[in-house]
C-alpha cells in the first residue's frame, strides 16, 4: 500500500466522520425545534392569543357610507399633585440650619444675641449679610458656608433667617 493510498484512506475516514457528525447535529437541531416550537406549542391558546395581539391592526379603515363604532370614552383620574412645601420662617430656618454654628460660635460664627459680635457685621448692611449667607463667605474671623450648608433652602428663607438673627442680636 502506497503512502498516497494511506493518506487518501485516512482523509476519507475523517471527512466521512465529519459528515456524519454534521448530519447528527442537523437531526438534533430539527428535533429540538420540533419540541420547542412544534405544532404542540403553536396549538396552545396562550400562544395563539399572543400572536393575535402582536399582529392586531393599529387602526381600522372605513369606506364612505360605513359608520365607525366609537369607543366608549375613558375618563382617567387626575394624578394627585404633590403637596407644595411651605416656606420656612426665619426662626424655623435658624433652628434647623443656623443653630449648629451660631448657637455655639463654631468656625467664628457670631452667637445669636451677642450684640458685640454682630455689631461689625450689621454695620456692613443687610444686603451684604444676605449675600454672605446665601453664597458663602470666608473672612478673617471665620467661614460661612453657602446657605449654611443647606442647599435645599431658598434665598428668601435664608434672608428671613438673617433678618431674624439680626433682630435678635441688636
Amino acid at each position: 500500500m502506497s503512502s498516497d493510498q494511506k493518506f487518501f484512506d485516512i482523509y476519507s475516514i475523517v471527512v466521512g466522520g465529519l459528515a456524519l457528525f454534521a448530519l447528527f447535529i442537523l437531526v438534533l437541531a430539527m428535533r429540538m425545534g420540533d419540541i420547542t416550537q412544534g405544532e404542540f406549542n403553536k396549538a396552545a391558546p396562550e400562544y395563539q392569543a399572543a400572536v393575535r395581539e402582536r399582529i392586531a391592526p393599529v387602526g381600522q379603515v372605513y369606506l364612505p357610507g360605513e359608520e365607525a363604532q366609537a369607543a366608549a370614552p375613558v375618563v382617567e383620574a387626575a394624578a394627585e399633585p404633590e403637596p407644595v412645601a411651605a416656606a420656612l420662617t426665619g426662626p424655623q430656618v435658624y433652628n434647623q440650619a443656623c443653630l449648629a454654628c451660631h448657637g455655639a460660635g463654631i468656625g467664628g460664627a457670631p452667637i445669636l444675641g451677642d450684640a458685640d459680635a454682630w455689631a461689625a457685621r450689621i454695620a456692613q448692611g443687610i444686603d451684604t449679610l444676605n449675600e454672605h449667607a446665601i453664597y458663602g463667605y470666608q473672612g478673617e474671623l471665620g467661614y460661612m458656608p453657602a446657605k449654611g450648608g443647606r442647599a435645599d433652602l431658598s434665598d428668601e428663607e435664608v434672608a428671613d433667617a438673617v433678618a431674624y438673627m439680626v433682630a435678635e442680636s441688636q
